[in-house]
């Protein structure tokens, strides 16, 4: 993998099918770090969750526990930024039809009990995550029948 595929976790593109487990991954852990740093203040033990959480659905075995600490390190950072929300659209649109919905809401839960302290603004974080999921558009699924008829 290249040093430019491997540099900017928010922006994923499934090019092909063994990728699909590491965009999982990355929208996993967006959704942990948008809880994590809803409050403030992120605890190692949250960031920890996350990791765990991808672990133990066996997701990305590949990559390993410290870049999934570096991307979700830089993801909190980026969510921090005004732009936020942009940031976790397009993190999730392009896996969107994927069925991770049940996953993001598991881990958010569990990030934000994590450090013992559920506070106001992860419990909003999580109704946006649950919002978007609900609402984000689909990606579309090109059939081989579908581009033998344009």
């Amino acid at each position: 993998m290249s040093d430019a595929a491997l540099s900017n976790p928010t922006e994923p593109e499934i090019t092909e099918p063994s990728r699909l487990n590491e965009q999982a991954a990355v929208v996993l852990v967006i959704a942990g770090a948008l809880v994590a740093v809803a409050d403030r203040r992120v605890s190692p033990v949250e960031r920890d969750e996350v990791v765990r959480f991808i672990r133990d659905r066996g997701l990305a075995p590949h990559m390993s526990d410290d870049r999934l600490f570096a991307i979700f390190d830089e993801l909190a950072e980026r969510l921090e930024e005004p732009d936020f929300a942009n940031v976790v659209i397009d993190t999730l649109r392009p896996v969107s039809n994927l069925p991770l919905s049940s996953h993001l809401m598991e881990l958010s839960e569990r990030v934000a009990a994590a450090d013992e302290d559920v506070h106001p603004h992860e419990v909003q974080a999580i109704k946006l995550l649950r919002l978007l999921t609900l609402v984000l558009p689909r990606a579309k699924q090109v059939t081989p029948n579908a581009v033998r008829a344009e």
